[in-house]
């Protein structure tokens, strides 16, 4: 947490064939987020998410790139969140280990779309389909 109370997270945008990975946590299944996590103390946001993919997914980023930072409330606790997203690919096959229950891929109009979490289905979606790295018209 920051010391104005807002919660700290960093994720990664990880878009493959028009795609976005979307993980869900064991604590609630139902919702689904990015790949990422909160950082320890002294910990870069890139060291990070190096650190959170490999425990959650055993794969590690490639080609990282700061994509946005964005503000929302954070789905599973509730309280005010900052999440800074990188755009990444993945060296390896990502499965899901440590809290994560599974894994899917959305382009955020499919059955997902009602499960993914307010700051993924809000923020991190519309500008990853303006960016267009996001395909929906596919």
């Amino acid at each position: 947490m920051l010391g104005d109370g807002v919660m700290r997270v960093v994720a990664a945008a990880v878009v493959d064939q028009g795609r976005l990975l979307v993980v869900s946590k064991k604590a609630a299944p139902e919702t689904f987020y990015l790949p990422g996590g909160k950082p320890e103390a002294g910990e870069s946001p890139e060291d990070t998410l190096v650190r959170e993919l490999n425990e959650e997914l055993g794969v590690a980023p490639r080609d990282m790139g700061l994509f946005c930072e964005v503000e929302d409330m954070a789905a599973l606790e509730g309280v005010p969140m900052r999440m800074t997203v990188f755009t990444a690919g993945l060296a390896g096959r990502p499965e899901p280990a440590a809290e994560l229950a599974a894994l899917g891929w959305t382009d955020g109009r499919d059955g997902y779309e009602p499960r993914l979490a307010p700051a993924v289905r809000n923020h991190v979606l519309p500008l990853l389909v303006q960016a267009g790295v996001l395909g929906r018209g596919r």
